[in-house]
């Protein structure tokens, strides 16, 4: 079966899968499916939510899938502590008609940024590194580096680096794309910094925001500090305390029919994008910029933890003041957020998060001190110490996080809907 088959027969599927699978028979009107039995739904109206009008998000997502524009999606929010959303509809794989369900594992992409964030700061706390440190104290390959001038000239760095600046993608590397050639993931981190020291800089450090390896450096960085593999201590530290028990930089075999697959668009369609492999044992190289597998259940542990200031059911894995210190800008002066071309007003960017600072100015109902960030296959979540709110979403296209490289605005779609439920 290919990945044009008409969206009535999916549906079928889905629907016929949810009746024959015990953790799906729980269907909600629309397709959409119960929540998994460790989160159950709260009464919108007990938390300040409008269940008709937070339903209108159900039925644009609804609306989404059965227009072929997006082949499966989970959304899960929750206000107080309390999961007042938690549906998944579609498919996770549009050519063998596997239905997405609540437990389906999605490549997170960049989401991946924030945990190793957290792990950072986790050390950050047994002062094994400062804000203000030179990063070649903490890397010493990086002693020296020069910067590329606008005419390939080499120049000393202005100033050193620091880690506030390295954990806030204003170190002075370059995008992504600008180490396409160098081979930076051909090895483990050790060669990742063996290859970033034999370059220079594209910018002085602190003057321009620009989205490359940066935290894929900090995962170097995580491992050199705690003695541990990247994978060993994000399980450790992190994913056990918080009972996330499907998060990690790869799959366990017997877990793997579990991972949705990666779609794209053909003639505005969601058709099946090209297999990627899905690592079944720990990869040689641990990127915390964007290894991670996860499921909504598990990132919204994660976001609830950080949201009530670094705690959850009696786990803690951060200090409150640490996890207020990650969602405030160190952005320097006249420095913008630019992920996507032009600068975003009203944003700014802490510890491996973005914030937003200003949200009138943003255009964004999303409360002062909002935190956030999403992955490249389209998955987003926000957190809303204004607001006590959570939301996590997942999809999986490829390019899902670009703006009009074909999926649906879902992020900002959520954004509109929740808030127009809230206090209605």
């Amino acid at each position: 079966m290919n990945g044009t088959m008409p969206m009535r027969l999916t549906r079928r599927k889905l629907l016929a899968a949810a009746a024959a699978s015990p953790v799906l028979a729980a269907s909600l009107p629309g397709g959409a499916f119960a929540v998994a039995p460790a989160l159950p739904l709260a009464d919108p109206r007990a938390v300040g939510f409008d269940p008709a009008r937070l339903k209108a998000l159900s039925d644009d997502l609804q609306a989404l899938v059965d227009k072929g524009q997006l082949a499966g999606v989970t959304t899960l929010a929750a206000r107080k502590g309390k999961v007042v959303h938690f549906e998944t509809r579609g498919l996770a794989d549009v050519e063998t008609g596997a239905p997405a369900r609540p437990d389906t594992i999605w490549r997170i992409a960049s989401m991946t940024k924030p945990v190793a964030g957290v792990a950072m700061m986790q050390l950050w706390e047994k002062g094994l590194w400062k804000l203000e440190d030179p990063v070649e104290r903490h890397i010493p390959e990086f002693a020296g580096l020069k910067v590329k001038g606008p005419d390939g000239s080499l120049v000393p760095q202005a100033s050193p680096m620091t880690m506030a600046q390295l954990m806030s993608h204003t170190g002075g590397f370059d995008v992504s794309a600008g180490y396409a050639n160098a081979g930076l993931r051909s090895g483990d981190l050790k060669e990742m910094i063996r290859r970033l020291a034999a370059l220079p800089l594209a910018a002085q450090p602190g003057t321009d925001w620009r989205y490359g390896p940066s935290v894929d450096i900090q995962g170097h960085v995580v491992e050199r500090l705690s003695g541990e593999r990247l994978d060993a201590y994000l399980d450790r530290h992190v994913f056990s305390p918080l009972k996330m028990v499907d998060t990690g930089l790869h799959v366990p075999a017997a877990k793997a029919p579990r991972v949705a697959r990666i779609h794209t668009y053909r003639d505005g369609r969601i058709v099946a994008g090209p297999a990627q492999a899905i690592p079944v044992t720990p990869p040689v190289f641990l990127s915390g910029s964007g290894g991670l597998f996860s499921t909504a259940a598990d990132y919204f542990r994660f976001s609830q933890a950080l949201l009530n200031e670094g705690a959850l059911e009696g786990a803690r894995i951060l200090k409150p003041e640490t996890v207020r210190l990650m969602r405030r800008s160190v952005l320097a002066p006249g420095v913008k957020v630019d992920l996507y071309g032009p600068s975003q007003s009203g944003m700014g960017f802490g510890l491996d998060f973005a914030v937003v600072q200003d949200p009138a100015a943003a255009g964004t109902p999303q409360g002062r001190d909002t935190f956030y960030w999403g992955g490249a296959f389209g998955t987003w979540f926000w957190i809303d110490p204004t607001n006590d709110i959570v939301f996590v979403g997942m999809i999986q296209n490829l390019n899902g996080s670009i703006p009009g490289a074909g999926s649906p605005p879902v992020r900002e779609l959520s954004i509109r809907r929740l808030y127009a439920a809230l206090g209605a």
